[in-house]
């Protein structure tokens, strides 16, 4: 297999001008970059992207850690995410903590060793004491680490004010909020849990009496709680709508409803959160609340990118919500 010497010898050039070619430092011209790039064509050599990353002291490779890939929420931020990386010459390493601290202390320890040139954080789990050292760029999703660290979120408490407002204005007078994965150690850090805040504050403000139920997460798995939901329900049969914290858990309910001969929206209003796919597919279409995940994607990797060059960026980046109605309601 070919090396850096070889193709040195074989263009004809010293070891240190192919090496510049390859790290793209100081002048080089077009004829020799053109040369260099041929003979590697040639005896098919394949740079050492590591050696390259310690020589340049940039990986171009950035580090996600997101609770779990399955969830649609996370598939979509993941792909918009790796969309605009792509865009500005970098590569997205997906690290998929499934909930556990252990793995997620790993991950980072990973990215470290391998010189990742920032992380963008997902996860809810880790302390946020083990991100304060890091020595390199954070951007956070949806979660406060630290004063010093950005974050990038959508208007989540108006989005559970928007969500009530809508079941109220349907006639709902017994609504409830059900939600999933926020409670726990770090819980008060997650901004998500302004939704129920703002559903609870549009209640009261209307003279009802809020609602809410909390899903259990059980292996790490964020499905398979409409068995719960259905069991709730049949508890409080006064139940005629339902705010559901994920687009995810709406569908659960739709599910429930259809195991209880509910008809929808006859009998049971409906309103998700997120605007994921997956709203447009289930029948009936679901009522939701959009966050723009494409532009919070581009944002937060704009941020990281000005980050790794030296720049000051915004402390905290909020995107409005909107109400986007379907047959759920």
């Amino acid at each position: 297999m070919a090396n850096l010497k070889d193709v040195a010898k074989q263009a004809g050039l010293s070891v240190n001008t192919v090496s510049r070619v390859l790290n793209n430092r100081g002048y080089i011209s077009e004829k020799t970059k053109e040369k260099v790039y041929r003979v590697m064509k040639e005896m098919n050599y394949q740079p050492n992207e590591m050696a390259r990353a310690l020589f340049r002291k940039k990986s171009n490779m950035i580090g996600l850690i997101i609770p779990t890939i399955s969830h649609p929420f996370f598939a979509e931020l993941t792909s918009y995410l790796e969309y605009y990386a792509d865009l500005k010459g970098y590569k997205l390493l997906l690290c998929n903590s499934n909930r556990d601290v252990q793995k997620e202390v790993e991950y980072i320890g990973m990215l470290q060793k391998n010189q990742a040139d920032a992380i963008i954080m997902g996860s809810a789990v880790l302390d946020v004491q083990h991100y304060l050292h890091l020595d390199l760029p954070v951007v956070s999703f949806d979660r406060i680490i630290a004063d010093d660290i950005p974050v990038v979120t959508s208007d989540n408490l108006e989005g559970g004010r928007l969500a009530a407002r809508l079941l109220i204005s349907k006639g709902c007078q017994h609504p409830v909020h059900i939600y999933r994965g926020i409670d726990g150690p770090q819980h008060h850090f997650m901004l998500a849990s302004l939704r129920r805040q703002g559903y609870e504050e549009e209640l009261k403000q209307a003279g009802l009496a809020p609602l809410t139920l909390q899903l259990e997460v059980q292996d790490g798995s964020y499905t398979g709680g409409d068995t719960a939901i259905a069991a709730y329900l049949q508890e409080h049969p006064e139940i005629d709508g339902v705010f559901a914290s994920s687009d995810v858990i709406a569908a659960e309910v739709i599910h429930a409803c259809n195991l209880l001969d509910k008809p929808i929206p006859s009998a049971m209003r409906i309103v998700g959160y997120d605007d994921v796919q997956v709203a447009s597919l289930i029948s009936p279409r679901l009522s939701t609340i959009r966050q723009p995940v494409r532009e919070m994607s581009e944002a937060i990797i704009e941020q990281v990118i000005q980050q790794i060059e030296g720049q000051t960026v915004p402390k905290v980046n909020t995107f409005p919500v909107t109400v986007v109605e379907r047959g759920t309601t």
